[in-house]
């Protein structure tokens, strides 16, 4: 009977053993190399980082986050704002000067005893109205005052005659009607010229007149009634507010009617 060489042969250790030695070297070898490439990237990343960086290590050049636009609102103006800005007299009145009150002092000028000296060229004077006894604000002459509806300093280049809404105005002497017109400021005003250098003007009527532009009148005609129609001085009771002028000078209208 035949042996069986294979399955009587026994297997040697010595193969085994060299083949996990040589296993165990390779795996070695093998995480050597890879630590050490490890090691020079660190060093060369590190070398780079450091060259670029500025001094002290700070990195700069991050962009910054930007908070989103604020949109801008204006306020409304005021009613008394918008009144105090609005568009001059269409007539020849001088504009009103707003200035701090320690500042009227020194704005001081003519006295108005000589201004109402120049009145003597009227002639026939009636008075405007029926009743002339009380004075709401004076004329200024170039002195400035306070107006008591805006809050400015400013001239007062008329006078101010208390008097009932509706009152009877009349002209105070001959002319012409050389304007009628609805001012932003003074409301329905009248002008009248003298022909002789003088003209007067009514401000504050009311809009049912008796005259139209280019009529003719003589002194004590009636122009029409008081109104309340002028905002700037919408604070004083209801009055006439009645202006002046000699060549373009304004002037006492109270001298003017005395003379």
């Amino acid at each position: 009977m035949k042996k069986n060489i294979f399955s009587e042969k026994k297997k040697s250790p010595k193969g085994f053993y060299a083949a996990l030695g040589i296993s165990a070297v390779m795996i070695g070898s093998a995480c050597f190399f890879a630590y050490d490439q490890g090691q020079k990237l660190t060093e060369e990343f590190r070398a780079q980082t450091e060259s670029e960086a500025p001094v002290g290590g700070r990195v700069t050049g991050i962009p910054k986050p930007t908070a989103p636009p604020v949109r801008a609102t204006t306020a409304a103006p005021s009613t008394l704002a918008a009144m105090v800005t609005a568009p001059p007299r269409t007539t020849t009145a001088a504009p009103v000067i707003a200035i701090e009150p320690e500042e009227a002092q020194e704005a001081n000028a003519e006295p108005v005893e000589e201004l109402a000296a120049a009145a003597v060229g009227l002639e026939d004077v009636k008075p405007p109205l029926a009743d002339m006894s009380s004075i709401l604000e004076p004329f200024s002459g170039r002195d400035l005052v306070k107006n008591e509806t805006t809050g400015s300093w400013q001239t007062h280049n008329g006078t101010d005659i208390a008097a009932e809404v509706g009152a009877e105005v009349f002209a105070v002497s001959a002319g012409e009607i050389s304007a009628v017109i609805s001012d932003p400021l003074w409301g329905v005003t009248v002008e009248l010229d003298h022909k002789n250098g003088f003209v007067t003007r009514y401000c504050s009527l009311a809009a049912d007149l008796c005259v139209q532009q280019g009529d003719t009148v003589s002194g004590g005609d009636l122009i029409g009634t008081v109104g309340d129609t002028a905002d700037i001085e919408s604070a004083l009771a209801p009055h006439l507010h009645i202006e002046v002028l000699h060549n373009g000078t304004y002037i006492d209208p109270i001298g003017a009617f005395r003379s």
